[in-house]
This record gives structure tokens, C-alpha cells and sequence, in this order.
């Protein structure tokens, strides 16, 4: 009986092989992109990139386990999710006002912990932020809004 289970489980885990997601390309960035019409100091930059453009931006870096479902399925959500919220390489194509609040629901994002998420930082432990990193992005994000408003 277990044996006939465990090969059910194993038939099943096979199958679920076969529905693969659909993988937005890496885009190199351009002229839309937040670094090219906001240079973000080194140290933002390197943030930037670290925590938050796997997942808002067009640049992503998918990991050997994006391959495999159902994990594939839960990551493609959250990446199509992210840039739904925020997309860093669309940044140039937001007017001035979403601008705005972009940069301010990314401060707040931040200041609550809320991004970058629990479940991303369990995996990539370089996004987990120092308090000094965290109040680094807040501020920058909090300048960016405030050079947004009229």
C-alpha cells in the first residue's frame, strides 16, 4: 500500500512537470529603466538590484528551483505580482503622480518590513536588511518622492 502511494506521488510530481511557466526574458535595462533616469548611488544600487529587482523589474534572475512545480508556479506569481505593483525597468513610462507614490509605497514597504518579503530572504539571505541598510532605502526612496511632487 505505501509503496503504491509513494509511486502515485511520484506519477503526480511528474505530471506536474509538464505545465511549465512562461519565463519573461532578462532585459538588458534601458532608457526606462529607475537606475538610468534616477542613478541611485553605489550603495542604493547595489540594494536595488539585491532585493528588489528579482521580482520588480524585467531583469530577473531565475533560480535552478524556478524550474521545477509546483515552487515554479508560487514564483512566477510572485514576480508577476511584483511588477504589477512596481516595475523598476518600466519606471520612465509612469507619469509624474504614479511616480509619486511609487517611491512612496516603496519607503513604506520597507519601513513596515513588508518587502522584501519573508519568503524571499529565507532563500536569499544577502536581502536581508541591516537596520542601517533599511533606513538608507527609506530615505532614498522618501527623496525620490519628495523630487516627484509639485
Amino acid at each position: 500500500m505505501k509503496i503504491k502511494i509513494a509511486l502515485g506521488l511520484i506519477l503526480v510530481f511528474a505530471v506536474m512537470q509538464v505545465f511549465t511557466i512562461e519565463k519573461i526574458p532578462f532585459e538588458e535595462p534601458n532608457e526606462n529603466d529607475f537606475f538610468a533616469l534616477e542613478k541611485p548611488d553605489e550603495k542604493v544600487g547595489l540594494l536595488l538590484k539585491t532585493i528588489c529587482y528579482d521580482c520588480h523589474s524585467n531583469q530577473v534572475s531565475y533560480p535552478w528551483y524556478s524550474n521545477v512545480a509546483p515552487v515554479s508556479w508560487w514564483l512566477n506569481d510572485h514576480i508577476d505580482e511584483g511588477r504589477e505593483h512596481l516595475n523598476f525597468s518600466e519606471w520612465g513610462n509612469y507619469k509624474k503622480d504614479k511616480k509619486e507614490h511609487k517611491a512612496e509605497e516603496a519607503w513604506e514597504e520597507v519601513k513596515e518590513r513588508e518587502m522584501p518579503l519573508k519568503s524571499y530572504t529565507f532563500i536569499h539571505r544577502d536581502a536581508n536588511l541591516s537596520e542601517e541598510q533599511r533606513d538608507l532605502l527609506v530615505t532614498y526612496f522618501k527623496s525620490i518622492q519628495e523630487s516627484y511632487r509639485d
